[in-house]
């Protein structure tokens, strides 16, 4: 019988080794522990703490994240973005997840295109980005009611936040779906997420005691193993602590840092410090200025920051933009609606460019962890293009005509509770109002947020929070009185979100005699409401158009379409659509004054272009290649 001899077969031996290569290569490849049953895959233990450290596996781990939202960002960009956050040395990605967009009725779930969460942490995972998860429900984040969907407020008794029953069993179908598509995803089952957020910064909101340990409860009941932070400001740090979950801090000035980690300390003794919110700017509201944080001032802060042993989430890494309706607001003193760019001065431009901070931060967190990061992807192409005349109009006092049957009731009703949308009331867009009057004198009433008056086609005047009463001249008899009332956004920070309804609030008085029979439009201004302007409704411009209006025109694109910017010039308050897209809100009162239009949007040669335009139109709409977001503030 024949004995094994290495000396003798040399190339058995070698052809051995070359397979075993091969198959090790060929299985890391296709990640091997995903093809091996759970019982015979290595067990991983997940993010845990020891003593003021954070540990993955048996290694101390300092998490340096950054906060994208993919819900702000095109699909086809978020590669770019992971990329380039991976190149600044980062090794974490935050994001939220927004209830209103992923269930935009009772029951009926999104998460296709730029809404596929699922693909975006996967992404992450293959740029190698590990992942925290802020799945709310209530979110913050400068989005519509802080990202909790409209309908809830069908039920004039809810009370958001809390562990009311209308509330929790709206939380409980969502999560139910939610955590389904995310479970799978967690570090324990071979994905990228490595923690998960209980709620958001509920210290500053504080209405309820049992609500904290209920949205702790849902996660775990739904799989969460990996672990659980709080994320509070100064304002709340106290009050948002649950037992079992690691606090973490949101600050922006070294000051604050100082406060709050001796806060930590006192809370939850010696454990890992975090900042899961390090501002890196700040949004705008309409009105307002172009909020700027100085770059050295970031590098400073972020370094002492990470010098002192702690954990970092830059907020925001790239913000993005506000697509469509979906900003929110805030009201305490006055009511002040977010602009459409969601730029926030962060470490990427609104449309992913590189900035001082970007650089400095590179080189810090390089030096840090003593590995150069890998070298940063090369910018995407913008694009000046010729200026684009409208050629058509269509009044909308015309667009009604083409629209289903008014709604009819005797008193006004909320934008919430009109019955569209399959029972769920209108989330987002403008609502017109209808009635007949035969007399003069004082109108009033409670508009949200702003409502521009017209007796027949004429305006007279605007009503919102500032001004309640407007004066009706002298009419004779039969009068249509319209009001056209625009949702500016809810607000998605303090106490006041359970009153965040829209439209006309309550009675409309006409010398403080109610008036009634209302005929009520719901303009919600999505894809479907535009499929009724057929080619042949639009007329040519006229020299002098009536207001509001939808103009369109054509935008021509080269061969290689390419990012750019719309200037609105002479144009003053309204919405701009390109190829069914909404880029979002123009207001002549800035600071914003272009809208970014991502080229993954365009086409080669010509794309629609459809403008609402409430009181006044300029005869074109410029492209720039560069953004313009503040008084003398250009962001380079």
């Amino acid at each position: 019988m024949p004995t094994w001899s290495l000396r003798r077969r040399p190339g058995r031996t070698l052809g051995l080794l070359l397979l075993l290569t091969v198959s090790f290569l060929v299985l890391r490849r296709l990640k091997w522990s995903t093809l091996l049953p759970l019982w015979l895959q290595p067990q991983r233990l997940g993010l845990r703490t020891k003593g003021s450290d954070f540990v993955l596996e048996d290694s101390t781990f300092q998490i340096f994240g950054g906060s994208i939202h993919y819900f702000r960002v095109p699909k086809e960009y978020w590669r770019d973005r992971l990329l380039k956050m991976k190149a600044c040395g980062l090794n974490t990605l935050t994001t939220y997840v927004p209830w209103n967009l992923h269930e935009p009725e009772r029951g009926k779930f999104d998460f296709s295109g730029n809404l596929d969460l699922e693909a975006f942490i996967q992404l992450a995972a293959k740029i190698g980005l590990y992942v925290i998860l802020r799945p709310g429900p209530y979110i913050c984040s400068e989005i519509d009611l802080g990202g909790l969907p409209s309908w809830l407020l069908q039920d004039p008794d809810m009370k958001l936040r809390t562990t009311y029953h209308g509330f929790t069993k709206a939380v409980d179908l969502y999560f139910d779906h939610l955590m389904s598509r995310v479970v799978p995803l967690q570090y324990k089952y071979g994905g990228p997420i490595i923690a998960v957020q209980v709620e958001n910064e509920y210290g500053s909101y504080n209405k309820d005691r049992a609500y904290m340990p209920y949205i702790k409860k849902a996660l775990e009941d739904r799989g969460i193993i990996e672990m659980l932070l709080t994320s509070d400001n100064k304002d709340g740090l106290q009050k948002g602590v649950v037992d079992g979950v690691l606090a973490t801090i949101n600050l922006q000035s070294q000051q604050e840092l100082k406060e709050l980690n001796s806060a930590l300390i006192s809370i939850q003794g010696i454990q890992p410090k975090m900042v899961m919110e390090y501002w890196t700017g700040w949004f705008d509201s309409w009105g307002g200025p172009h909020n700027i944080l100085d770059s050295s001032e970031v590098l400073q802060t972020v370094s002492a920051i990470t010098k002192a042993g702690s954990s970092i989430n830059l907020y925001m890494f790239h913000g993005g933009t506000n697509f469509g309706f979906i900003n929110g607001a805030m009201h305490f003193n006055d009511y002040k609606a977010d602009v459409t760019s969601y730029d926030y001065d962060a470490i990427l431009t609104e449309a992913g460019d590189y900035t001082a901070k970007y650089t400095k931060l590179r080189q810090l967190f390089g030096t840090i962890s003593g590995i150069p990061p890998p070298p940063p992807p090369e910018l995407i192409l913008k694009m000046t293009y010729e200026p684009m005349r409208p050629s058509f109009y269509l009044s909308l006092w015309d667009a009604i005509l083409l629209m289903d049957e008014p709604f009819k009731s005797e008193i006004p009703v909320n934008m919430e509770n009109l019955p569209v949308n399959n029972g769920n009331g209108q989330a987002f867009g403008y609502v017109l109002y209808e009635t007949t009057i035969f007399s003069s004198g004082v109108l009033s009433g409670l508009v949200r947020d702003r409502g521009q008056v017209f007796l027949n086609r004429v305006s007279i005047g605007f009503l919102d929070y500032k001004t309640t009463k407007i004066t009706i001249p002298l009419t004779q008899g039969y009068t249509m009185l319209r009001i056209l009332v625009e949702n500016r956004g809810r607000v998605n920070y303090g106490n006041n979100i359970d009153t965040q309804r829209k439209g006309l609030i309550g009675n409309l008085y006409l010398n403080n005699n109610p008036l009634k029979n209302f005929r009520i439009y719901s303009l919600d201004m999505t894809k479907k409401f535009f499929q009724r302007f057929i080619a042949d409704k639009w007329s040519l411009i006229p020299k002098e158009p009536t207001f509001p209006a939808f103009f369109l025109g054509a935008l021509s694109v080269g061969i290689y379409p390419s990012d750019t910017f719309l200037k609105l010039e002479g144009w003053v308050k309204g919405v701009v659509f390109v190829n069914d897209k909404n880029l979002g809100r123009y207001w002549n009162i800035g600071p914003q004054e272009t809208l970014y239009l991502p080229g993954v949007w365009l086409d080669k040669g010509l794309n629609k272009v459809i403008i609402f335009e409430e009181t006044m139109a300029g005869s074109v709409v410029q492209s720039t290649d560069t953004p313009y977001l503040g008084r003398n503030q250009y962001v380079n």
